[in-house]
């Protein structure tokens, strides 16, 4: 008689890492910081408008050229692309699972009611979602031109910037995902921190001013430029 023998396997360390609601906090927090330090070099990058034509298109000529000549023309730019995509849908899946978790754990509403939460609490799924269209409209508009109003000039992204943000409705597009930015990097960052543990008692209200002063330079930063456009400062 033949033995019987056992074809079920335990999960990987990595399967099983995933699958627990600690596993997606940690992806959501790693893929969140990966995607903030990139939001603060850009808007360090895209202040280099407010210098002239000259300074913005030979920084965005550099992006390009970062690596040679051990990389090839835009290789690092793709690096970066990549690896932003990769953070992107991870923080997303991540954000929907537990989303979904949350609420087959929850099927019905609490008899009695909790405190409110604070607004950036309260509108961090709605705003994902607003940031995650803006994705589709920024790539659309100054990457590939798709969506760009009147004609997309290739290798002048100055003029392009300007192009958009002369427009009312690019103005309104822009300045609204900012500021769903701002309140989705004010509660993200302290959520963060605690998930990856390092919040404490005594490091909580430093944690959440860091969280409230990066919210509001990445906001200012990034409003800046089309503030500048409408004002004339930058033409």
């Amino acid at each position: 008689m033949a033995l019987a023998t056992r074809t079920d396997r335990r999960p990987s360390m990595t399967r099983h890492l995933w699958d627990s609601s600690v596993g997606k906090k940690t992806v959501m927090a790693v893929s969140g910081l990966i995607m903030l330090a990139y939001l603060v070099a850009h808007m360090f990058g895209n202040l280099k408008i407010f210098f002239g034509a000259g300074s913005f298109n030979e920084y965005a000529h550099w992006l390009r050229t970062l690596g040679e000549p051990l990389l090839h023309y835009e290789w690092a730019l793709w690096v970066v692309r990549v690896v932003l995509v990769v953070a992107v849908v991870a923080h997303a899946v991540s954000a929907y699972q537990l989303s979904r978790r949350d609420l087959r754990a929850r099927p019905s509403k609490y008899v009695h009611k909790k405190p409110r939460a604070s607004y950036a609490t309260r509108t961090m799924r709605w705003g994902g979602i607003i940031l995650a269209l803006f994705i589709v409209w920024h790539i659309l508009d100054l990457t590939t031109g798709t969506a760009h109003p009147g004609g997309f000039e290739q290798g002048r992204p100055y003029q392009n910037v300007v192009d958009t943000f002369s427009t009312w409705y690019g103005n309104t597009v822009y300045i609204g995902a900012m500021l769903a930015l701002g309140l989705h990097v004010r509660h993200g960052f302290w959520s963060a921190a605690q998930t990856l543990g390092a919040g404490s008692r005594g490091r909580d209200r430093a944690l959440k001013t860091v969280a409230n002063v990066l919210a509001l330079l990445l906001t200012a930063g990034f409003v800046a430029v089309p503030v500048g456009v409408m004002t004339g400062l930058v033409s």
